[in-house]
């Protein structure tokens, strides 16, 4: 039997189908122009997006919507089981820091002796979460931190001092997640981030893929964190680090970083702002001293050491090198990067360090770097002052290196040095890319380290160099094997000292042999 609908049925129909989809869709989605959020750039809309979480909350979770529109904010606070979704054409703008706009106070912090200012505290956040779980930031939209603390002089920095002498209203990250498990971030902007635009720390399961954050300090901060993923991730940071692991003692022990990939990410030190417009301007004023940071870095602080760390398909333009340091006494161990490539890098393209700062509780001994895999790297037009380096303090060593299939290109133009020249060894230095000053080699300096490889790399200049390419010192055990550099004629390729069982093998059109204790040119 065929069964005949009329016109006025069908619209029944359609409007029956309306309705249970529209009741579905208010029970999932929470939208805070509906809690009063106005999205006009003016009203302070705070109080509406946290009303919107609060009930969503009570509802036992759920996605609270922000449409687009201009969000001027306070403090947003994420709960346990929701999504923060910020749509296309939304901006959440931060409003002036002052407690009449709904920031809430820094809380007391663990301790404030063994890392900044801006690692002590977390509530004192345009976006938080604290102590939660199951929680997510998505969206096509944009976050503008443009009114939190820097502290950087000229930049809010007197601002933020005054502040910080007379109130607790001090906020400076644009988000931000404490003791906080499964969180995942994907698919926003960010600009004007704050001291930090993310500080994740005591994170466990966290996913960061597809973010574009264009900032003055540091881009993303993961701080004694576990399995975490960061991907497909555009970090420009002119005045500060771009992709950051770190492990501070903020939680009061320390906790190592560890179980984490990086990939897929583009990390550059362009005037803040000219990323996401596409312009790509080298800022005349450029920060310290006039070379940009960006970069992706394991440090300073490390408490709690690094372990099992992978680093792959990234891109560094015109920033810093890759950095791997332990300075506070922890293990920074079992780390691979390969597939990378830098171009104008205006600080070491690569620099592990092993230091004695020792920033932490008494009694905890000089720490360890080891176990380190680097390979498939192309570096292009580098700082001709600042070599790769890898550099340990007498009596404790980095061991187990491997660096394969790597090639530098350096800008040149050195001039022939002092081959016997004394380096300070800066153990209880700030560890940074430079310490160590201008080297007598372009390439690669080695020192205090054992059990080194150096297997198919080439070191070549745009422009003629006098200084031989690679300096080993102190370096107990390394193979040099398919090495080869560019040189001047009369000038050395490889300066020993001090060291033992070097393996060279078809490298630098020297013999084969095996030099069980060096101190001396190589031409």
């Amino acid at each position: 039997m065929q069964t005949v609908f009329s016109k006025s049925s069908f619209i029944v129909i359609l409007i029956t189908i309306f309705s249970i989809c529209n009741a579905s869709a208010s029970s999932i989605y929470f939208n805070v122009k509906d809690y009063g959020a106005k999205g006009n750039g003016k009203n302070l809309d705070s109080k509406a997006i946290n009303k919107a979480i609060e009930v969503a909350s009570a509802d036992g979770g759920g996605t609270v919507f922000v449409p687009a529109g201009k969000y001027l904010s306070g403090s947003i606070r994420l709960k346990s089981n929701i999504c923060l979704c910020i749509d296309q054409g939304a901006t959440i703008v931060a409003a002036p820091v002052c407690a009449e706009n709904d920031y809430d106070d820094e809380e007391l912090s663990v301790n404030t002796i063994y890392q900044d200012y801006g690692h002590s505290h977390f509530k004192n956040s345009l976006i938080y979460g604290y102590n939660i779980e199951n929680v997510s930031i998505i969206g096509t939209g944009l976050i503008d931190g443009k009114n939190l603390y820097t502290s950087f002089k000229g930049d809010n920095g007197d601002e933020f001092k005054a502040v910080y002498q007379t109130a607790k209203q001090t906020a400076n990250k644009s988000i931000c997640f404490y003791r906080c498990k499964n969180v995942i971030m994907r698919d926003i902007s960010i600009i004007h981030g704050g001291w930090f635009a993310i500080l994740a720390t005591g994170v466990d399961n966290m996913t960061i893929d597809n973010l574009k954050i264009d900032t003055n300090r540091d881009g993303m901060d993961i701080d004694c964190c576990r399995n975490v993923r960061v991907s497909n991730c555009y970090v420009n940071s002119p005045c500060d680090d771009g992709i950051c692991p770190k492990s501070t003692y903020a939680l009061g022990y320390p906790q190592a970083t560890e179980n984490v990939t990086i990939t897929n990410c583009f990390v550059s030190g362009y005037e803040e702002g000219s990323m996401l417009d596409g312009t790509y301007k080298r800022s005349l004023d450029k920060p310290y001293g006039g070379l940009p940071t960006g970069r992706i870095k394991c440090g300073t602080e490390s408490n709690g050491g690094f372990k099992r760390i992978t680093i792959t398909n990234c891109i560094f333009e015109y920033c810093r090198g890759l950095a791997l340091e332990t300075v506070d006494g922890a293990i920074l161990e079992d780390i691979t990067i390969s597939n990378i490539t830098m171009r104008d890098i205006v600080k070491d393209p690569i620099f592990l360090r092993l230091g004695a700062r020792m920033r932490g509780p008494e009694g905890v001994l000089v720490g360890e770097l080891r176990r380190i895999k680097i390979n498939d790297i192309m570096v292009y037009n580098a700082d001709p002052k600042y070599v790769s380096t890898i550099t340990g303090i007498p009596g404790h060593n980095i061991e187990d290196v491997e660096l394969s299939n790597i090639h530098f290109y350096y800008q040149g133009g050195g001039i022939k040095q002092d081959l016997n020249k004394t380096i300070a060894e800066n153990i209880k230095g700030y560890p940074e890319p430079g310490m160590f000053g201008e080297m007598p080699v372009y390439g690669l300096f080695v020192r205090h380290a054992k059990n080194i490889k150096v297997n198919d790399v080439e070191f070549y200049t745009i422009h003629p160099d006098n200084r031989p390419a690679i300096c080993f010192d102190d370096v107990k055990g390394a193979d040099i094997r398919f090495v080869k550099a560019q040189k001047v004629p009369e000038s050395a390729c490889l300066v020993f000292r001090n060291s033992s069982n070097i393996n060279i093998f078809e490298s630098f059109d020297l013999k084969n042999e095996n030099i069980l204790k060096a101190d001396y040119v190589a031409k």
